[in-house]
């Protein structure tokens, strides 16, 4: 199945592309996961961040397709555990809808995006860097193939 990761910014630090790959080589069957980068909206002269985020947001919807489940990567969002994350992945890979997880940038998601999100997904109540999410989101779904799988990697 089809997962694309939609995330804002571009230009991140080297370790996050690095940590990203590692778990997007290893995601390849059930799951393909996919990096669509949306750059960071900048700030117009005297504009408050919502208007940032609305472009950042409408670029985001642009890009999904009709059939995509799409999660919100939202810090009110569910919090699920590794073993909870595996039987919802197990679902959806079930179910054969293509993923769209929509990660916002330095100031989150538009309101417009967790209007349109199928589930709103929260890693934590803890406030991450955004490129840290994408690391943490594909290491999660790593995780939780490698379960469904029976493999070794996940040992608790």
């Amino acid at each position: 199945m089809r997962c694309r990761l939609i995330a804002a910014g571009t230009r991140l630090p080297e370790w996050v592309g690095d940590g990203f790959r590692d778990y997007q080589r290893r995601l390849r069957r059930p799951l393909a996961l996919e990096l669509v980068e949306i750059p960071v909206a900048p700030r117009r002269d005297g504009e408050a961040a919502h208007g940032a985020v609305a472009r950042e947001g409408a670029a985001m919807l642009a890009t999904l397709r009709a059939g995509d489940y799409v999660v919100a990567m939202d810090v009110a969002g569910s919090a699920l555990g590794t073993a909870t994350l595996a039987e919802w992945l197990a679902r959806r890979l079930q179910a054969g809808r293509p993923l769209a997880l929509l990660i916002g940038g330095p100031d989150g998601l538009a309101p417009a995006c967790l209007e349109r999100a199928d589930f709103r997904w929260s890693l934590s109540p803890l406030t991450f860097p955004h490129g840290l999410v994408r690391v943490l989101v594909a290491e999660q779904l790593y995780r939780a193939v490698s379960i469904l799988a029976g493999h070794p990697y996940h040992r608790a």
